[in-house]
């Protein structure tokens, strides 16, 4: 275990190294953001001081072995319209992002699992047939379109919820949440059910998929044949088995929502890191751009390993060095 824990570290600090070349180069090519921080009546000699000042005279190889001696350190700039470090900015929004995302999943799991494993059980039933028609709608419509239409029917027309903000927030282990008050639950509810309502479709159809499969195997017909309940069989064999896909796809999923909620948290301005990034492109913010995207990067690599992980948890039979081969 230690071993492959190892190796897939170095993967992906590697993965990591590439991915910045690649990060720093693509941000580095979409404009210059002299042109937006400096008053256009600037004569040469003040755009030519401002420009050495945030480094953006020197050759971009330059530029990116800097970035990489600084990262090597924990500094990944600093913000070139505020002045303030990188990642601190990143790290104030991250609770929120991260509050919004992890609510999303534990809904999108909470209902797409049962809703799924129904489906999948009683699957000629009308109640089946509806849930499988609304997995369909939650795959079709678009993202901003329902967060519009959540504002105008919760917010305009019924007054229930409040359209925008986080509400009031309280500190648990030192970070800022909003779930733990009543207002800010109340604020929470409608941009994760925006942001849930693609990944509950998602798991309710893999659900399904996976118990009709389970279903037809000869070990649960055998199990039935037996006389064992079919609630000792969904949870003890339908379930067991359909779990490494689920896991797999929740975790990547996870991934997802933590670093594309970007049009829920600009429809309903929640401050989380999705709102800054997007901020951060209009002002041509290299700095927090790039370091936003490499935490991402970070992330993804992260949950990667705790899903391998995992699979060992829910099936033995599934072995570390066998992933690796």
């Amino acid at each position: 275990m230690l071993a492959y824990i190892l190796r897939r570290v170095g993967q992906s600090l590697l993965v990591v190294f590439v991915m910045s070349a690649i990060v720093f180069a693509g941000v580095f090519a979409i404009g210059n953001p002299i042109d937006i921080l400096i008053n256009p009546q600037a004569d040469q000699n003040e755009i030519a001081r401002a420009t050495a000042a945030l480094g953006l005279d020197k050759p971009l190889p330059v530029q990116y072995w800097t970035f990489l001696t600084n990262a090597l350190s924990g500094e990944l700039g600093r913000s070139f319209s505020s002045n303030i470090p990188a990642i601190d900015l990143i790290l104030q929004r991250m609770p929120a992002t991260v509050e919004l995302a992890f609510t999303a999943m534990v809904m999108a799991i909470v209902l797409g699992l049962p809703l799924g494993l129904w489906a999948g059980l009683k699957p000629d039933t009308a109640t089946a047939k509806a849930i499988m028609a609304g997995s369909i709608l939650g795959f079709s419509l678009p993202t901003f379109w329902v967060g519009l239409v959540l504002i105008m029917v919760f917010s305009v027309q019924l007054g229930w919820l409040p359209p925008n903000g986080r509400g009031e927030t309280v500190m648990l282990l030192g970070i800022p949440v909003s779930f733990l008050t009543v207002d800010g639950l109340r604020h929470l509810a409608m941009p994760a059910l925006n942001l849930a309502l693609f990944k509950l479709s998602l798991l309710i159809r893999l659900t399904r998929a996976g118990t009709r499969e389970a279903l037809a195997q000869d070990y649960v017909r055998f199990a039935r044949a037996k006389g064992v309940s079919m609630e000792r069989v969904v949870r003890v064999h339908v379930l067991k088995n359909i779990m490494i896909p689920i896991v797999t796809v929740t975790g990547l999923e996870l991934g997802s929502l933590l670093a594309f909620s970007i049009v829920t948290e600009t429809i309903f301005a929640w401050p989380g890191m999705g709102k800054l990034l997007i901020d951060s492109i209009n002002l041509l913010d290299r700095p927090v751009i790039v370091a936003y995207l490499l935490i991402i990067v970070l992330v993804f690599v992260v949950i990667n390993l705790v899903v391998d992980v995992a699979y060992t948890v829910l099936d033995p039979r599934v072995r570390l060095s066998g992933r690796m081969a």
